[in-house]
């Protein structure tokens, strides 16, 4: 038996007005999902526990069976595994975007226009972040690059303990409230302060605001954590297991679980990213490959909720449907070979509020090898509503899948 996870980040929703009143999931076409759904338990899980931010650190930890209880030492130092940061003890790292702020004068009075700086590309970033490491690293405080806006600030010697917001949770709004609190609070907030005079009259942003993008105008830290340990997947469920995904969060996992890093042309973190190209890997991994679990993320459908952007969220969940989850039953049907699968959002990231949520996410378990079926005619929130079927403790639904024989 193979097993696979397909993880839409972010794409269970609301109900959006604009949409007839459906959510992104109940609104999209997705003919592949609505013909296994009559065949597979369908219901809905706690990926967050109480207490915890519903980030997608937390939450795709969950998924992957890890308790964040147990596990979770903040965001950011499962980016810098990826990015092949080596951690002490002793070192503290910071998520460290790229963002558009408004043109006030006064750094406090700014607001939160973009996130994402206008979803910058790779390139044009690590010439940013390589002009800034020039003016701001410091002996115990450097800035390392990593993919599109999101990079990283390692402190050596550092504490825990800030208030630090996330950007996409304040789009649109005044900063004044919520800039770094802390025993290095300010330390950090001067660090952002001169990033703004820095990057004001960068080449890339000369460019980029006579393209008619946002520019990369200050830089915003957050996501604070220390040195992480994860169980080795292998260990603990006695399956090879690989991950595939465009951003660094969720390769750092798989690279602290042990598992294999699969990498893929063309894969962007957003709605244009090479869907076909993450399934058809994934596939021959499991298939050809010598692996027993895939864990595929697809960021689109998170970045697009961020953005308000219900179409083109509704889009990626359609290409996830047609391009991943048609290529991956196509693929076993034609090899003959038995498999099962989760599809689940790590959490919610509703298009009316920009921002992740906690409340439980709907999931679908599917085998070619037999009948789950417990009454859902889509995979859609309300139909996971109705079946009754609930995980409470998250990290267990990994146990639901892998019990499928």
């Amino acid at each position: 038996m193979k097993y696979v996870v397909v993880l839409g980040d972010g794409m269970a929703d609301w109900k959006i007005e604009k949409l007839k009143d459906f959510t992104c999931l109940q609104a999209a076409r997705t003919p592949n999902l609505d013909r296994i759904a009559r065949y597979s338990q369908v219901g809905l899980c706690k990926t967050v526990p109480d207490g915890m931010k519903p980030g997608s650190d937390v939450a795709n930890m969950s998924v992957l069976g890890f308790d964040p209880h147990l596990y979770y030492t903040g965001r950011s130092p499962l980016e810098a595994v990826s990015m092949g940061l080596s951690l002490k003890d002793t070192d503290v790292t910071l998520r460290c975007n790229l963002v558009t702020l408004s043109e006030e004068p006064r750094y406090e009075d700014k607001k939160m226009i973009d996130y994402s700086a206008g979803e910058i590309s790779t390139e044009e970033a690590a010439e940013l972040i390589a002009f800034l490491k020039e003016q701001l690293d410091c002996e115990d405080m450097k800035l390392y690059p990593g993919v599109s806006y999101r990079h990283c600030l390692l402190v050596s010697g550092g504490t825990t303990g800030h208030e630090l917001t996330p950007p996409h949770d304040i789009s649109g709004k005044p900063i004044k409230e919520y800039l770094p609190k802390g025993p290095y609070g300010d330390r950090y907030l001067e660090m952002m302060k001169r990033s703004a005079d820095l990057l004001k009259n960068h080449p890339v942003n000369r460019a980029r605001a006579a393209a008619g993008k946002r520019t990369a105008n200050s830089i915003w830290l957050w996501g604070e954590g220390t040195k992480p340990g994860l169980s080795k997947f292998e260990q603990l469920h006695g399956l090879k297991g690989g991950v595939i995904s465009a951003v660094d969060l969720v390769r750092g996992i798989g690279l602290l679980a042990g598992m294999r890093v699969i990498n893929v042309k063309g894969i962007t973190g957003n709605y244009d990213t090479n869907f076909l190209g993450k399934a058809e890997a994934a596939a021959d991994a499991l298939l050809y490959g010598g692996l027993d679990f895939v864990y595929i993320h697809m960021e689109a459908p998170d970045e697009c909720g961020h953005q308000g952007d219900a179409a083109h969220k509704v889009y990626a969940i359609e290409q996830i449907d047609e391009k991943v989850i048609g290529t991956l039953l196509s693929s076993f049907d034609r090899a003959g070979e038995k498999f099962a699968m989760l599809v689940a959002p790590d959490h919610a990231t509703p298009c009316a509020c920009k921002t992740h949520v906690g409340e439980p996410v709907p999931y679908l378990l599917y085998t070619n090898g037999k009948n789950l079926g417990n009454g859902a005619l889509r995979y859609t929130e309300s139909e996971a509503a109705k079946t009754g079927e609930y995980v409470e403790e998250g990290y267990k639904l990994i146990d639901r899948l892998l019990g499928i024989r």
